[in-house]
């Protein structure tokens, strides 16, 4: 490992949380063509922004259970049903040098509760449509405005979409640096500024990131002088690299691996069942996938536990709806959305529109853990019940192409809700409504509104649990899995998932990792 200490054991044992002098070094299995909190929704994004970025309301990501504390704002109270009232803290520097105003917080919430740039858009469409503004009230205190009362304000305002990004900074990259323009923006995803505790120091798009530390950082300071994380989409060349000692820490390490690699006396491992789905999603729109029943023949033809056993060891969750531990009172793991029932299938079946047409599958062939063996597990047990398969090996995002009939996907929880892991994907006008694949009712549409703004739990859940049925009954997606995701690392590094952090978080913050000093 390529440590540099400067510091004696005793000295780190006095100053624990203090800033060490040393470099980490990371292979991963995906990296991003850019970097931009507001724009990025992918699970690849999702890695990077935490290091860099700050919200205004945080999060504990030692506790599944949502416990909010202070990020950028000290504290926030409602001063009206639409209306919250947040301090900003003081003192906060961004890694350019230039220091924090409500200016910059403002202009960060504004350009996504009222975006202009194509790809804010929507994304503030899937999950910010409620919030219509934010407003300065003083050098230190802002307000954000709902247009009716929000039932989740300190959830939505802790988003990733959310952090805080330089005004200044941003304007000038491109044209006139007094007005922000879809270039500046696109200028940003490539040179990006934020408050967090490691600045981005160089940024190949799909290739390389480079973080060093922000010394000016308001919170405790960053453990290392610099971290590389570099792409190495083989597993094979992953293990190899973190066998040869070139990496510290490797990422997506299937099941299947994790023996061979704590059989080596220099490495170990970290594991988690990870807060996000993977999914088969349906074109309810294709001719030949128009059918209800046609769709929940091949939903029950899948034996997902069959699956966790082979692809996984075991070790993932397969959940019987669309639900996770982490939405606390909202967890309903009680309902029966997704069952393995292989009589009703060929039932199903029988009583469908299908004739015997080629299902087309697409896939990436590395993207997903495990996704393309699953494909294929899948594809055979759809063979044994008669229904023609052909698996489409590619990396393009096929999710809005009409020819598109089934593909995988994955569905995170981009917030502990369940608007923040079914909602972002299937509320009426969201993604799959706007990429042409799902369509939803006015009787849906009734449902999600009662789900989305009810101030009682006990109407939310009576809600979702009408969803859900509607899912069952018509469905659009099959959830698998919880993936059991594994990160590999040298043995003197002391690293793991959290479970209060959204999906595949990189946390290198103070607190969150430390090497042993040989």
């Amino acid at each position: 490992m390529k440590t540099r200490m400067i510091i004696t054991s005793t000295l780190l044992a006095l100053t624990s949380g203090s800033a060490l002098s040393a470099e980490l070094t990371v292979g991963s299995a995906n990296m991003p063509p850019y970097l931009d909190p507001g724009r990025d929704h992918s699970n690849v994004g999702s890695q990077f922004y935490y290091n860099s970025f700050d919200v205004l309301i945080d999060k504990d990501a030692e506790s599944a259970e949502t416990k909010f504390r202070p990020g950028l704002a000290t504290e926030w109270k409602l001063v009206e049903p639409t209306v919250m009232e947040l301090k900003l803290r003081e003192g906060v520097v961004f890694q350019n040098g230039d220091p924090m105003t409500a200016d910059d917080v403002i202009f960060s919430l504004n350009r996504m509760l009222q975006p202009t740039f194509k790809p804010y858009v929507v994304r503030a469409k899937d999950r910010l449509g409620n919030f219509d503004r934010a407003e300065k009230v003083d050098d230190h205190t802002i307000r954000i405005v709902a247009k009716r009362p929000e039932p989740l304000w300190e959830t939505l305002i802790n988003m990733q979409q959310l952090m805080i990004i330089p005004e200044k900074y941003t304007k000038a990259l491109t044209g006139d640096p007094n007005a922000a323009e879809d270039s500046d923006y696109e200028a940003f995803s490539l040179a990006p500024i934020g408050t967090g505790p490691y600045k981005i120091a160089q940024f190949v798009p799909g290739e390389k990131l480079v973080w060093e530390r922000h010394e000016a950082f308001w919170g405790d300071k960053a453990p290392f002088d610099k971290v590389t994380v570099s792409y190495v989409p083989e597993m094979a060349s992953r293990i190899t690299a973190l066998k040869n000692k070139e990496v510290d820490i490797i990422t997506n390490v299937p099941p299947d691996q994790l023996a061979t690699i704590e059989s080596n006396s220099n490495l170990k491992v970290a594991s988690d069942v990870t807060p996000l789905f993977h999914i088969l999603i349906f074109n309810t729109q294709n001719e030949v996938m128009k059918d209800p029943k046609f769709r929940q023949a091949i939903s029950y033809a899948v034996d997902r536990d069959t699956l966790n056993e082979a692809l996984w060891l075991g070790k993932a969750v397969v959940p019987s709806t669309h639900t996770y531990k982490q939405f606390g009172e909202l967890y309903m793991p009680e309902l029966k959305t997704f069952e393995y029932d292989l009589e009703k299938a060929k039932k199903l079946l029988a009583e469908s529109s299908y004739k015997g047409e080629e299902i087309r599958m697409d896939t990436s062939a590395v993207y997903y853990t495990n996704g393309l063996l699953a494909m294929q597990a899948i594809a055979e047990m759809w063979n044994a019940i008669g229904i023609k398969t052909r698996i489409n090996v590619d990396d393009k995002w096929t999710g809005g192409d009409p020819t598109m009939m089934v593909r995988n996907w994955s569905n995170p929880m981009y917030f502990a809700d369940p608007f923040g892991s079914f909602g972002v994907m299937w509320a009426p006008e969201g993604p799959s409504e706007g990429e042409g694949r799902f369509k939803t009712d006015e009787a849906y549409a009734t449902t999600w509104e009662k789900f989305r703004f009810s101030e009682k739990v006990e109407d939310r859940k009576a809600a979702y649990v009408e969803l859900m049925d509607r899912i069952k009954q018509d469905p659009p997606m099959l959830v698998l899995y919880q993936p059991y995701e594994s990160w590999a690392m040298q043995k003197d590094v002391q690293w793991g998932p959290k479970p209060g952090h959204i999906p595949y978080v990189l946390d290198f913050r103070a607190g969150s990792i430390s090497v042993a000093s040989n």
